[in-house]
């Protein structure tokens, strides 16, 4: 015989439940016994980097860059004319930063927010003194930046700035060189280079590095938390010598275009030619 409080217009719950258990959000920290880090990389070891160019075949130029749990597009559109402005014999670089609604662990909303202006504007101070603007009088540069997946705000501008660049380059702006940047932070007194989300919450403080390589100069420095002067000088030198590194991946990827544009342009060539 059913039970009386046994409701057959509705779909019961079971009779007994259990609260959910969830993972332990206490930061631990992020380095092994033996110096190593919990994703087996060393201190001054960093993620590897996958970068390719031509992603959108809309924009003038284009990159994507996979590097670890970070994945970021990047669009850009230039040079194009400022309409009713007040001519100006420099152009104007905009950049502007959207995170898709699952690039993070909980949905994000589809309006901007302060993460995604303080992004924009720490990957405009890394390009800017790149970029020769007095070529493109009443002109702007807009460089669109889609986050698809996040890993950690210094990791997210690192990556960010290091696809502009490659994406300004693939538009064939013309640039003082190319820019790439490194983050690093301060963990149990120790410096690690590219921290995760994990390693940089349980971190003394982190710094991120933009420059170009091929003129040994920096065109950004960004510093958060408690750092001494010391750990700032050793986190700069660290990532400075990461700059070459990072500069033959960006190099590499816009060979591999442009030969993969000339191969496409040589048999568009030798088919019109049997056509005829």
């Amino acid at each position: 015989m059913a039970q009386q409080s046994f409701d057959r217009r509705r779909v019961n719950g079971p009779e007994e439940s259990f609260p959910p258990i969830f993972a332990d959000e206490e930061i631990q920290s992020s380095l092994l016994e033996d110096g190593k880090r919990r994703d087996g990389r060393s201190l001054d070891e960093l993620r590897p980097i996958f970068l390719t160019t031509g992603l959108i075949s809309q924009a003038n130029g284009s990159a994507y860059i996979e590097t670890g749990n970070t994945k970021i597009a990047v669009a850009v559109y230039a040079p194009r004319q400022l309409k009713n402005t007040q001519y100006s014999e420099t152009g104007r670089l905009n950049v502007e930063v959207k995170f898709a609604p699952f690039s993070s662990i909980k949905r994000r909303a589809p309006l901007r927010d302060v993460e995604d202006r303080a992004i924009g504007q720490l990957v405009h101070q890394s390009l800017l003194p790149a970029i020769q603007l007095h070529l493109f009088p009443k002109s702007s540069i807009d460089v669109f930046i889609t986050v698809i997946e996040n890993d950690g705000l210094e990791g997210c501008v690192a990556s960010a700035s290091m696809a502009a660049s490659t994406a300004l380059a693939d538009a064939g702006i013309e640039m003082q060189g190319i820019v790439v940047t490194c983050s690093a932070a301060v963990n149990q007194g120790r410096i690690i280079l590219d921290p995760l989300t994990s390693e940089a919450a349980s971190s003394q403080g982190r710094l991120i590095l933009a420059g170009l390589p091929a003129l040994g100069t920096i065109t950004n420095l960004w510093q958060s938390g408690s750092l001494s002067a010391e750990d700032v000088l050793h986190c700069i030198d660290m990532c400075h010598n990461r700059f070459k590194d990072l500069h033959d991946v960006i190099i590499d990827a816009l060979t591999q275009s442009n030969r993969a544009k000339q191969a496409a342009t040589l048999a568009e060539n030798v088919q019109s030619k049997s056509i005829k």
